[in-house]
């Protein structure tokens, strides 16, 4: 397996005190943090199917977690998920910890409104999640390797593997992409991508799996069709780097019936649907999704009389309480099986029992079992099918769609029959095999039981992973900041202003005087500069305008540190910086490109390549870093004042060299205010700090109004920094009244 480490060997080893890297894999000390966000997420009785992210991607982390912390080269494994107090919702997800097994725990970290919210509306609060996880980080001590799961973790997850120089792994679960692809089908008017822009937040999710994929040292998937036709739709796409690790099943809960299994209480909830309730039973198990294909299975049923006769038809379709309080998609699904049921008139054959509980699932496929059923994931694309494995493990004999994840199950399990989801003649005629010949369903059975546990036992999963992880961390350095040394110190003072020279501080001659002035009064508060300039051109500025030299200064668009009178290096940051940076490949694709012009000499340095962009002849922002991906380049591209363009190393910019800070010298965001004005302070705005966007700001900015802690001061220049300060009452008692954004 060739892995390309996003922590490649420095010249100088860094002692990490608790022993990471390979060592801590053999003594048997190992951390894994996993990261999943959104959706309800408990160890026990998980909520399977309450809505569209609360699925098998829960049910596959949990797992996941229990069988690696069950292991005896691991020490802990932590699930990190979001925290939610909510009354609609139960109390336990706003526990901060809950056991999951020995050794595996969830931690639920605080972000964003304390409400439930839809995955999509997650995306404006990972800063605050990222800058929570390194306070936890910095309680409990780092770990080994961070997993993403998903696009949401998938970013922050990478970020902080970036900045934390800890190796990164990462599984998509569903793929934008991909989703883009299939719900635009036919779809090409722009008010209709629109719509699905919105609902779905396409853009943000697909740079998120661009970045997660950049960072990955592994990704995990599924299946082949999953390396083959998905991930290949992603400029970053690197099959060297992808692993087909098929996640497992729970052999504990999902095996045959026993000897003295006796009918579920369960069965009692199909009688009142089903006139002959003995009959065999097709049964299928899905969220009401358009894309799960429901409607098409009823369809089918209801025009055959042969499968009428021969079985009844069972819909679990999540949980609902009120079909009213579904959302609308999930609730139209509904209402149009419930419309064809009737159409048909297959009263007393259909059930579509309202509510279930995770215990109640093996039980049913047992159930199934017992009168020689039949299960069916008729799903118009499956990436996985974890449904399927669990029916096969109970030797509930399957047909399902030929797509991803179930052509690689019956491969090799051999447990039943494949179907083009949209022929209905086809879906029939598999059904009415598996009810009709039985020595073929004995053989289905008998392989399905034997194949889940030969080729999808989490315990193969865990071992594969966990020599994968081996891989990674012989060729991994320690994390650089893991010696959290409490000789270094900054100087004595108690909060921090950090700001942005040209436009934000410049261009008011009166406020800068006062702010001088505030800041010499005040020696309990800090002074740090941000700024695109080069160190030598920062430093000019600062003494022609007469400003107090700064206790930090954080120049080249966030590539260079330095500190206090002898402008004294940052060591760590400068050691990390130079990760897979190629400026002079860089320079050779993007010189030629139309519209493209280098800035003077003295706009350029070491780590920071800068253009001036006529924006009508040049390629968009996301078409210049397709470009640099490639050509195999790693870089980021930093637009400010719609015309000046800077391409620095993944590692740099101003979110990372930040938050470096804060983690080296153990200081409370809440006590830093950093203020802005382009599009290069974005991401220093982000997150737990105090943000200031004074009123000459760029439009780039715009796009960061009502989030959290991001305050659009009404005046301009230092006025608007001095505005600020003001709002969030910083020389004293610090108040943040835009904490919380309901």
């Amino acid at each position: 397996m060739s892995h390309n480490v996003l922590n490649e060997p420095f010249s100088d080893a860094v002692v990490d005190p608790r022993g990471a890297g390979i060592a801590s894999a053999r003594r048997g000390d190992l951390k894994i943090t996993l990261i999943s966000l959104h959706g309800l997420i408990r160890a026990h009785d998980p909520e399977l199917g309450r809505d569209a992210d609360t699925g098998g991607q829960v049910k596959y982390v949990l797992e996941l977690a229990k069988e690696l912390a069950a292991h005896s080269r691991v020490k802990e494994v932590e699930v990190l998920t979001r925290q939610i107090i909510d009354p609609k919702v139960d109390d336990a997800y706003a526990q901060v910890e809950e056991p999951i097994s020995e050794n595996a725990k969830i931690v639920r970290i605080p972000f964003g409104p304390k409400r439930y919210l839809r995955k999509e509306s997650l995306w404006p609060y990972l800063e605050l999640f990222i800058d929570q996880t390194l306070q936890h980080f910095r309680r409990t001590g780092l770990p080994d390797i961070i997993h993403g799961h998903y696009a949401d973790a998938g970013v922050a997850g990478a970020q902080l593997a970036r900045l934390l120089h800890i190796p990164y792994v990462f599984t998509g679960h569903s793929l934008g992409r991909v989703k883009r692809q299939r719900l635009s089908l036919g779809k090409t008017d722009p008010e209709s991508m629109d719509k699905l822009e919105s609902r779905y937040k396409f853009t943000a999710r697909i740079e998120a799996e661009e970045l997660a994929l950049e960072t990955a040292s592994m990704v995990v998937t599924s299946t082949n069709q999953e390396v083959q036709q998905q991930y290949e739709l992603y400029d970053h796409y690197e099959p060297a780097r992808m692993e087909v690790i098929p996640p497992g099943v729970d052999l504990s809960s999902f095996s045959p019936a026993k000897p003295d299994w006796k009918t579920p209480a369960f069965a009692e909830e199909l009688k009142p649907f089903l006139r002959e309730p003995d009959k065999p039973m097709i049964l299928t198990m899905a969220r009401p999704d358009e894309r799960k294909n429901l409607e098409m299975l009823v369809k089918v049923y209801g025009e055959s009389e042969q499968l009428q006769e021969k079985a009844n038809l069972v819909m679990v379709m999540g949980t609902r309480d009120d079909l009213r309080d579904l959302p609308k998609s999930q609730r139209t699904i509904i209402n149009r099986v419930l419309y064809l049921v009737d159409r048909y008139n297959l009263y007393g054959k259909v059930a579509y029992p309202k509510t279930h509980t995770p215990s109640d699932v093996p039980e049913l496929y047992r159930l199934a079992t017992s009168l020689k059923g039949v299960f069916i994931n008729p799903a118009l694309t499956e990436p996985f099918g974890l449904t399927l494995l669990e029916a096969g493990a109970t030797g509930l004999p399957v047909v399902a769609t030929n797509d991803g994840g179930p052509r690689d199950i019956i491969a090799n399990c051999q447990n039943g029959l494949l179907v083009d989801p949209l022929d209905k003649e086809a879906i029939e005629h598999a059904l009415l095999r598996v009810l009709t010949e039985p020595e073929q369903w004995s053989d289905w059975s008998t392989n399905g039981i034997a194949g889940t546990r030969e080729h999808y036992s989490w315990n193969n999963h865990a071992q594969r992973y966990l020599r994968d992880l081996q891989d990674i961390l012989e060729h991994s350095p320690a994390p650089v900041l893991a010696d959290k040394s409490t000789s270094r110190r900054l100087p004595e003072f108690d909060r921090l202003i950090i700001t942005d020279l040209d436009n934000t501080l410049t261009g008011d001659d009166e406020a800068l005087q006062e702010f001088i002035e505030l800041i010499r009064a005040n020696d309990h508060i800090g002074f740090g500069i941000a700024t695109g300039r080069r160190l030598d051109s920062a430093m000019e500025l600062i003494q022609e305008l007469g400003l107090p030299q700064p206790d930090l200064i954080d120049t080249d668009a966030g590539t260079q540190l330095h500190y206090g009178e002898n402008l004294t290096p940052d060591l760590s940051w400068r050691k990390s910086i130079d990760y897979a940076w190629q400026p002079e490949k860089i320079r050779e694709v993007l010189d030629s490109l139309p519209g493209f012009f280098p800035q003077i000499e003295e706009h350029q340095s070491e780590f920071k390549i800068s253009y001036e962009i006529d924006t009508s002849l040049s390629p968009s922002l996301s078409e210049i870093k397709k470009i640099l991906r490639e050509a195999g380049l790693r870089a980021k591209v930093v637009m400010s004042l719609g015309m000046y363009l800077d391409v620095i190393p993944v590692r740099g910019g101003s979110d990372l060299s930040m938050r470096h800070v804060l983690w080296k010298w153990g200081f409370a965001p809440e006590h830093v205010l950093v203020s802005g004005d382009s599009g290069n302070d974005a991401g220093m705005l982000l997150g737990r700090t105090l943000g200031v966007v004074v009123g000459n700001h760029s439009e780039e900015l715009e796009r960061l109004r009502n989030r959290p802690r991001v305050y659009f001061a009404q005046a301009t220049h230092a006025a608007g920094i001095l505005e600020g300060i003001k709002y969030y009452n910083f020389l004293d008692k610090i108040t943040i009244p835009n904490d919380r954004i309901e």
